[in-house]
């Protein structure tokens, strides 16, 4: 659940929401628990692994790092180099 709260944390930052969705069969629940949104969680797990090493595929996990970052997502601290 870590994940969803940080990536609803940062969509919802300094806004000012009102939502409404009359036919929506689904809960909140239901959207997170989602395919998207278990590969997210399963990403965000491979990332913050300190026990992996893949430099040959450096760029592509930079990319995806970078992706989650724009999102707002914590990949933990291995790929900082600054």
């Amino acid at each position: 659940m870590e994940l969803a709260v940080e990536l609803l944390a940062k969509i919802l930052e300094r806004r000012e929401i009102t939502v409404s969705f009359p036919t929506l069969d689904l809960t909140a629940k239901d959207l997170l628990e989602s395919a998207s949104y278990q590969a997210l969680c399963q990403i965000q797990a491979i990332l913050k692994d300190d026990a992996l090493s893949d430099p040959e595929c450096f760029q592509k996990i930079e990319a995806v790092v970078q992706t989650l970052e724009d999102m707002g997502v914590s990949c933990g601290n291995r790929h900082d180099f600054g």
